[in-house]
């Protein structure tokens, strides 16, 4: 192995979620789900991702009411559900170790509430995996990845109600009986943190349905009953296989103090801090001191059971994964500027470029991120999205992005310096590897993708695929596993 080479195994792919790709929302049996009523709308600043949420119970019901798609872009995504073969022959083309997909919970179980599967949703993921390992892809197979069933949103007010905890065991369990002969690595919950960010996206809450001024309590408790389900699954699926592998999933908020002000450094520890939290729990299986001695000073008092802490202690996870697109300051002056991020507000930071949607570039806060993580844990690490939203232009049938390129060259340089100081990194699937429906504004024209897909953000287009330039970039750094990063 060549000093500018990855290690051998090292997993290099894309990430996608069924919500943003599939479509075929309402075929083969599929109930709805939260990301089934998430709309687009042309009218409102596309870089404010509050303004794209349907958070209400009646703007909620008024959706699911909707027989159209024409304002819910993720009940069509990209076709993925009929065209996923045409998708994973050009996964295979780029050389492909791994793809990160998602099971939308609603095709198997159509409201949650369900207690058999429906058998053509098992079907089409059987068949998706089939082809992967047919063209020689691990799956990485994140279990909830902002789709729970709606129903369980509007009937319980989503993971808030221990029930779901159940309901979510019995469907992760029927995904590991169903796909173990296919599936090695497992993740439990997508950017599990983001529930307090987006908690209708993440975990179904409605403000309406909490008590008055307990809206910041049900949150917590709707990630306590997050975390035992992922203890739970983690136990069920090391039971069905000693070689599958459970993983947590984090959203990393590097965030720097502006200034060297300790008030600047102050609130920058405590907003780091708050971002380990959630790993903190199912890695090293338990509460972090100081975040219940915050949560006891605010009031905030966590419904557990007998055995909760136990079974939170007992049953961790195998690997920290974790998704990273930018970075942020943090001042305590309330003029500073603020810039947007993956769903957050953030400092903006006077040293770093910045995306067509305002996300900083920061390719040296993903190192140290690898760093922090690895030193925190010491247990396997993956990059599991990463990746930049760009406005592509499509001249002379062709799409020219070398802003792409340098996006990811300068990413992937800083992640080979981490592993060469002693990171254990096993794998990076980048966000997304083709066009697909953003998360935040549900825009199509918000492009990640090595793959352009020809679709507006109205729906309108052939949705036929074509390469980028970046597409040959991306192959080549797989089949020379990173060499070709430091030719001349």
């Amino acid at each position: 192995m060549s000093n500018t080479s990855f290690p051998p195994n090292f997993l290099w792919g894309g990430a996608i979620a069924a919500n943003q790709v599939e479509g075929a929302w309402n075929i083969d049996g599929k109930g709805m789900s939260v990301a089934d009523v998430a709309t687009y709308k042309p009218h409102v600043d596309n870089k404010d991702y509050s303004s794209h949420l349907a958070i209400t119970k009646e703007t909620i019901e008024r959706a699911a009411k909707d027989p159209s798609e024409k304002w819910y872009p993720k009940r069509r995504g990209i076709d993925f559900y009929h065209r996923y073969k045409e998708d994973l022959a050009l996964f295979a083309e780029m050389g492909f170790k791994t793809l990160r997909l998602s099971i939308a919970w609603t095709r198997l179980f159509p409201t949650g509430e369900e207690l058999l599967p429906n058998e053509k949703g098992v079907t089409f993921y059987k068949n998706v995996f089939k082809e992967m390992q047919r063209l020689k892809m691990k799956p990485i197979v994140t279990l909830s990845h902002y789709e729970m069933p709606l129903n369980l949103s509007l009937k319980y007010n989503g993971w808030v109600d221990r029930r779901v905890v159940d309901d979510f065991v019995r469907f992760s369990k029927v995904c590991i009986d169903e796909f173990d002969e296919y599936v090695e690595y497992w993740l439990t919950f997508n950017e599990i943190d983001s529930i307090h960010r987006h908690p209708f996206t993440t975990a179904g809450i409605i403000d309406e349905l909490s008590a008055p001024g307990g809206e910041e309590k049900d949150i917590y408790q709707a990630l306590h009953h997050q975390f035992i389900a992922s203890s739970l699954v983690t136990k069920y699926a090391h039971e069905k296989n000693k070689n599958n592998k459970v993983g947590c999933m984090l959203t990393k908020l590097m965030t720097y103090p502006l200034t060297c002000s300790p008030a600047d450094v102050e609130l920058t520890q405590r907003k780091n801090l708050e971002n380990n939290f959630y790993a903190d729990v199912q890695v090293r299986g338990e509460y972090p001191g100081l975040i219940e001695r915050d949560l006891q000073n605010r009031g905030i008092v966590i419904n557990m059971e007998k055995n909760d802490r136990k079974l939170l202690k007992k049953y961790t996870v195998d690997f920290l994964s974790f998704s990273y697109y930018m970075s942020m300051a943090e001042s305590a002056d309330p003029k500073a500027e603020r810039t947007p991020g993956n769903t957050v507000l953030g400092v903006k930071n006077p040293y770093l470029p910045s995306t067509d949607w305002g996300w900083q570039i920061d390719p040296k806060g993903l190192k140290i991120s690898l760093i922090e993580l690895y030193d925190r844990y010491q247990i396997p690490l993956m990059v599991v999205e990463n990746g930049m939203g760009a406005v592509d232009k499509v001249e002379n049938g062709k799409i020219y992005d070398p802003y792409r390129q340098a996006y990811f060259e300068a990413h992937f340089k800083e992640m080979k310096e981490a592993i060469d100081e002693g990171v254990d990194l096993i794998g990076y699937t980048s966000w997304a590897p083709i066009d697909l429906v953003s998360a935040g504004t549900s825009q199509m024209s918000k492009r990640y993708g090595f793959i352009y897909v020809d679709a507006d953000d109205e729906g309108n287009g052939t949705y036929n695929r074509s390469r980028k330039e970046s597409f040959e970039w991306y192959k080549r750094v797989i089949e020379t596993n990173g060499d070709s990063l430091y030719e001349a």
